[in-house]
C-alpha cells in the first residue's frame, strides 16, 4: 500500500513539472514549423536588383524616385508586377532545411557556377546582398541554394525558380499601348478600308461607325481591357527603322484609344514568328510582336459589337408602356402602392400579371420618365423582327417569345 500510495504521488508530481512545463515554457517564436529567413530584409527598402538568369543574360532594375526602371542592358520602364513578386520573395523566403553545412563539391548541386544569381541592395547601403539558386532537388519539391560568405547549402521552394529566373524582357514593361483605361471615352478600329468606331456617352457605349447604334457594353470594355493588359510577346527591333518588312508602313489594321481627341495607337503589320502578328506603338520605335487573339478580337464584325437587346429599359425602371397594335394604342402605367409596384391600365384598372413585351409597336418610359424608347415588331412569313426608331436595321427575334408575348397582351384585356 505504501509503494502504491508513493506511485501515486510520484505520478501527481511529474503531471504538475509537465504542466509547468507546457504552461510555463514560451512557444518558438512563429511556431514549431517556424522557418529560418535567408534575408533579414523588407521589401519596400530594396532600392535595386540585378539578375542573371539560366540563359547567362544580365538584367538590372532600380527604383528611381517611386518607380522601378530598367538600367541594364537598356534603360526603359520596368514591370511593376514582375519587380514586386522578387522583392517580396526575397523579403520572405524561408530555409526549407540545411542539407550540407561545408559542401566539399558545388558543382553536384548546380551551384558551381550557381544557374540564377539574383543580387539586390537595400536603402543606404552601397553592398549587395546575393541569392545563388542551383538545380533542383530529385523529387523536384526543392531548389540547391546559398548565399555567398556562407558554407552551407540549403533548400528552396522550387516554385521560386520562375520568380527568380528572369531576362531583361521579363523585367521590362510589356505593355503594347499606352492610356488611361478609366478615362478612355472613345475607340477605333480602322481594318483595312472599314472604320468601327465607339464613343462613350455617360455609363454607355454607342457605335458612331459605320453607323450610330447602341454599342455592347461589355464587348467594348472587353476590348479596352485586351488594349489595356496586352503584353508584347517579343521585341523584333528597338529602332524600327525598316517598317516596310513587318507591314507596319502601311498597317492593314490598326486601333486607336484614349479620350477626346488624345488618342493611343496600336499598329498591326503582317504576322511574324509563329504567325504572332508585328505591331508597334505608333508613339514609340520598337517594333514587337503580339498575340494572336487580339487580331482576331479587333477582326470582328461591326455585328458583334451591337447591342442584343431591343429594349434598354427594365420591368423594374419602366413607368409607362404604351402599346400600339392594329392603331389601337393600350397604355400601361406604374405606381407604387403600399410599398409594392402596381401596373394599371388605361381605365385604371390593376393588371395583376407580369409585365410582358406584346406589341407590334412598344413605346416605353422609364428612368423616372425621363427616356424614352420605341421599338417596332413585324413579320416576313414565319420570321419576326424588330426594328428601333433610333437605330438603323432591324433584329431577328424567337418568334416563339414573340408569340408567347401577344397572348400575354391578349390576356389583358
Amino acid at each position: 500500500m505504501r509503494g502504491l500510495t508513493s506511485t501515486i504521488i510520484l505520478l501527481v508530481v511529474l503531471a504538475g513539472l509537465g504542466g509547468y512545463l507546457y504552461f510555463g515554457s514560451d512557444p518558438a517564436p512563429g511556431g514549431a514549423d517556424a522557418k529560418p529567413k535567408a534575408f533579414t530584409v523588407s521589401p519596400e527598402n530594396i532600392e535595386e536588383v540585378q539578375i542573371k538568369g539560366a540563359t547567362g543574360d544580365s538584367a538590372r532594375v532600380q527604383r528611381i524616385d517611386t518607380s522601378w526602371q530598367v538600367t541594364e542592358p537598356e534603360r526603359t520602364a520596368a514591370d511593376a508586377t514582375e519587380v514586386a513578386a522578387i522583392t517580396s520573395s526575397l523579403a520572405s523566403l524561408e530555409v526549407q532545411r540545411v542539407i550540407d553545412e561545408n559542401p566539399t563539391d558545388l558543382a553536384q548541386y548546380g551551384l558551381n557556377p550557381p544557374k540564377i544569381d539574383v543580387a539586390f541592395r537595400v536603402k543606404d547601403s552601397k553592398d549587395f546582398q546575393r541569392l545563388l539558386i542551383g538545380e533542383k532537388t530529385p523529387t523536384g519539391g526543392d531548389l540547391y541554394a546559398r548565399t555567398p560568405g556562407q558554407n552551407r547549402v540549403f533548400l528552396i521552394s522550387s516554385y521560386l525558380e520562375t520568380t527568380f529566373n528572369k531576362t531583361a524582357f521579363n523585367l521590362r514593361d510589356k505593355a503594347i499601348l499606352k492610356f488611361d483605361r478609366d478615362k478612355a471615352d472613345v475607340v477605333e478600329i480602322v481594318n483595312g478600308g472599314n472604320a468601327v468606331e465607339f464613343h462613350r456617352q455617360g455609363t454607355e457605349w454607342r457605335l458612331a461607325k459605320p453607323f450610330t447604334a447602341r454599342a455592347d457594353y461589355a464587348t467594348v470594355e472587353g476590348l479596352l481591357q485586351r488594349l489595356s493588359s496586352g503584353q508584347m510577346q517579343s521585341i523584333v527591333e528597338a529602332e524600327g527603322k525598316e517598317l516596310a518588312k513587318y507591314g507596319l508602313d502601311d498597317p492593314p489594321l490598326r486601333v486607336s484609344a484614349g479620350t477626346g481627341s488624345t488618342r493611343a495607337t496600336l499598329l498591326i503589320g503582317t504576322p511574324g514568328p509563329e504567325e504572332k502578328p508585328f505591331a508597334k506603338d505608333a508613339a514609340r520605335p520598337m517594333v514587337f510582336t503580339i498575340d494572336t487573339a487580339l487580331t482576331t478580337d479587333l477582326s470582328k464584325p461591326v455585328s458583334d459589337y451591337r447591342r442584343k437587346d431591343a429594349f434598354d429599359f427594365r420591368s423594374f425602371n419602366a413607368t409607362r408602356i404604351e402599346l400600339r397594335r392594329d392603331g389601337a394604342p393600350q397604355v400601361l402605367t406604374k405606381s407604387s402602392a403600399d410599398g409594392k409596384d402596381v401596373w394599371k391600365d388605361g381605365s385604371g384598372k390593376t393588371l395583376d400579371t407580369a409585365l410582358k413585351m406584346p406589341a407590334l409597336t412598344v413605346v416605353a418610359q422609364f428612368d423616372d420618365g425621363k427616356k424614352t424608347e420605341t421599338v417596332t415588331f413585324g413579320r416576313a412569313g414565319a420570321d419576326t423582327y424588330a426594328s428601333r426608331a433610333d437605330e438603323p436595321g432591324s433584329a431577328k427575334l424567337e418568334p416563339n417569345s414573340f408569340d408567347e408575348a401577344i397572348k400575354a397582351l391578349d390576356g389583358l384585356q
